[in-house]
Parts: C-alpha cells; sequence; structure tokens
C-alpha cells in the first residue's frame, strides 16, 4: 500500500487530541453527503421528467421520421423508399402529408394543422390510449372520420358523434387566388368527429385534426406526395443502428429524426435547466468542501509534531505534502459514496412510493414527481465531487504546509 495514503487512512479514523477535530471533520462529511445526495435526486427528477414527457409525445411521434431537407413535401414511391420499407428492422411504414387550413362547425370556426394519415397510423403510434372521447377512426365505407385534440374540439364546441360534419378549408396551391369571389380559390372537404384526443402538450392538443391520408391530399390537392414518412423498428431491432442504415439508403436529400430530435426545442429546453441546476448544485457542493478546508487545516496543526519525525526518519516534502492531500481527498470520496447511496435510495423510493407530491390539486398529469437514476449523472456526479475535494484540499496543503512545516 502506498504509504502516504496508508498514513492518510489512520488519520483520517484515528482518535484526535482534539475533539473539535473529529466534529468539524463529520460535519465536513455530512456537507458533502448532502451536497452529493441532493445532486443525485436533482439529476433523476429532470430525468424523470424528460421520460414522462417522452412518454407523452409518443402517443403522437414516430420512432424515426423521414423528412425532406429541403421542400414541403416529397415521392414516397421512389426506389430508396421501396427499400426503407422492405428493411428488415422496419416494422411500419406510414405515409403522412401535413399542411395548415381552416377548420369550421357550423359557426364556429379555427386554424389547424390537418395531418392526413393512412391506416397503419393506429400501430404506428399510441393514438388509442390518447383517446378522450369516442374512438380513432379514419374511413367507414364513404365516411370520412376526424379525430382532435381537445383543445381544438373545446374551442369549436364539439364532441365524439355529432351528426353534422367538419368543413375544412384550404387555398388551392396551383390556383391563383380570384379577388372577386376568395371562396371559388378555397378547396373544401368534410369529415365527420370519430373522437377527441388528449396528449397534454398543447403543440397538439391545440393545433392537431388527424384525418384520412386521401382526403388530405384531395384538400391540398396533391397526388401522391407526403410531407413525411413515419417508421416503427420492431422491438428486437437497434434504434440508432436502423436509423444510421435508413439515412444510408435515403441520402442528404433527407433528414431521419429520433423522438427527440422531432422535439428538439423542448428536450433541449430541458437539457438546459438540468445544466443549470447541475451548476448551481455545484456551487453549493463547494460551499459544503469549505468544511474540508477547516478540518484539514486543524489537523496539519495537531500533526506537526509527526511531521517532524518523519523528517527525521526521511520523509521529504512531497510525501508529507501528498499525506495530507490524501486526508482532505478521503473526505470528500467517504462523503460521495454516502452521498450517491443516499441519493439513490431516495430516489427508488421516491419510484416506489410516491413520498414527494406535486400538489393536491389534481390538475398534474402526474401526482407524484417521477424520477429516474442513469448512470451517467452518477458518474458526472462522482466525479465533480472528486475534482472539487481535490481542490479544496490542495489549497491547504500548498499554502499553509509552507507555513507551518517550514524547516528552521
Amino acid at each position: 500500500m502506498n504509504l502516504s495514503f496508508y498514513i492518510a487512512r489512520r488519520y483520517l479514523f484515528a482518535k484526535k487530541s482534539h475533539n473539535a477535530i473529529n466534529i468539524i471533520s463529520m460535519v465536513a462529511v455530512c456537507g458533502v453527503v448532502i451536497a452529493t445526495a441532493a445532486l443525485v435526486c436533482a439529476l433523476s427528477i429532470f430525468n424523470g421528467f424528460r421520460g414522462l414527457v417522452s412518454d407523452m409525445f409518443s402517443s403522437f411521434d414516430p420512432e424515426l421520421k423521414v423528412v425532406p431537407v429541403s421542400g414541403k413535401v416529397f415521392d414516397p414511391t421512389a426506389d430508396a423508399f421501396r427499400k426503407v420499407k422492405e428493411l428488415p428492422e422496419v416494422s411500419l411504414f406510414c405515409e403522412t402529408l401535413q399542411e395548415n387550413a381552416l377548420l369550421r362547425y357550423q359557426q364556429r370556426e379555427e386554424i389547424v394543422t390537418i395531418k392526413g394519415v393512412d391506416s397503419t397510423f393506429h400501430e404506428l403510434a399510441q393514438i388509442d390510449s390518447a383517446i378522450f372521447d369516442g374512438r380513432f377512426a379514419l374511413q367507414e365505407g364513404d365516411v370520412s372520420y376526424a379525430t382532435l385534440g381537445i383543445g381544438v374540439a373545446s374551442t369549436l364546441g364539439v364532441n365524439a358523434g355529432f351528426v353534422s360534419p367538419l368543413e375544412m378549408y384550404a387555398p388551392k396551391r396551383d390556383e391563383k387566388v380570384n379577388v372577386a369571389n376568395v371562396a371559388t380559390s378555397l378547396s373544401v372537404e368534410y369529415a365527420y368527429i370519430g373522437g377527441v384526443f388528449c396528449i397534454n402538450q398543447a403543440v397538439y392538443d391545440d393545433n392537431y385534426v388527424l384525418i384520412p391520408l386521401a382526403v388530405a391530399r384531395s384538400l391540398f390537392h396533391y397526388e401522391k406526395e407526403v410531407s413525411s414518412v413515419e417508421l416503427k423498428i420492431r422491438p428486437e431491432a437497434d434504434l440508432l443502428q436502423a436509423k444510421r442504415k435508413i439515412a444510408d439508403i435515403l441520402g442528404k436529400e433527407y433528414d431521419v429524426l429520433d423522438r427527440y430530435e422531432q422535439q428538439a426545442d423542448s428536450f433541449k429546453m430541458m437539457e438546459v435547466e438540468k445544466g443549470i441546476t447541475y451548476l448551481i448544485l455545484c456551487f453549493i457542493l463547494m460551499l459544503a468542501t469549505f468544511n474540508v478546508v477547516g478540518s484539514l487545516s486543524m489537523l496539519m496543526l495537531e500533526k506537526r509534531a509527526d511531521v517532524e519525525i518523519l523528517r527525521t526518519m526521511g520523509a521529504n516534502e512531497r510525501l508529507i505534502h501528498r499525506i495530507f492531500l490524501f486526508e482532505g481527498w478521503l473526505i470528500s470520496i467517504f462523503g460521495a459514496i454516502i452521498g450517491l447511496l443516499l441519493g439513490v435510495g431516495l430516489c427508488l423510493l421516491q419510484q416506489k412510493y410516491g413520498l414527494i407530491k406535486l400538489g393536491q390539486s389534481g390538475s398534474f398529469i402526474t401526482d407524484a414527481y417521477p424520477v429516474q437514476v442513469e448512470i451517467s449523472d452518477l458518474i458526472t456526479t462522482f466525479l465533480t465531487v472528486l475534482f472539487i475535494g481535490f481542490i479544496s484540499a490542495w489549497y491547504p496543503v500548498r499554502h499553509l504546509s509552507k507555513k507551518w512545516f517550514r524547516k528552521d
């Protein structure tokens, strides 16, 4: 065993001549423990919220989505898309056409995002689990159905099963607007209200309406074009490898987006908030490690006689410095280990029992704070504590030892 580490370990657990040093050392360890546990819990809560938001988006967003780099629509019957469709990793291939339109029901109107989907959409997304009223349906015989976001339904004052159809208006993109009679420049389609969905995400609930792909193409005057192709990957396949393979087949003209990339703004904001919280807690950890400076300084004063004995036995300055550097670092290491265990334990209890509630109003998506412990966060936290602990130990060893352990 390294001599300096061995002596430092003995100093850490040995009884000191002054009880105040033991108390300060204990306070230093407790400060590191609490700050480390707070880091673990805070980062895990952000992970939990990210997972919760991801689960909500999964009711609408596909695992992979192909969109053109430039332009609004593309031809999905090209050879490249046929190859993608035939890939063994691809379970479902759904064509969609999305565009803004005017939605009208009786005297109420609303600008919405019309999304035309084919019959595989209900298998691709978990839309059935998000149905708030009615059912998800696209076409039954000659009757077309629309599924509205709950915000859109509320604005129009409609529910599933209303007997009158919705009216959808969109400008005829291949014709000039007739100023004298604007109505002739609009194409119109009709659909009955089949269901209302609620994802608890305003971007979808307040704007989106799902209709059959054929009706959307007729409304927007397209023959076979789509605005995106949405894919579901088989459970046994690796999503990242499948994404790379599809991107290689399609080339640089198309982007292949996973769920996080489809909602990049939302998830980037959460990452920024997580990063800011991490920095704030690191600052608190730095304040907690000031106790290490005090504990180590008092220990160095107490062990001046021991230092002289070590010098007499041939110890050099480097060995003496490393003894007290290891001493201060060991305080941070023990505090980090205990803090990690405490933080993980609290997170597991929160996961199982939901001890800390969000509120009693009942308006939250979940009753308790969601938490999700990730190994990467534990490693980052541990390394952060070690780095700050090293700095807090290096200062007194570097500067105070020159004053107290000088050779006469």
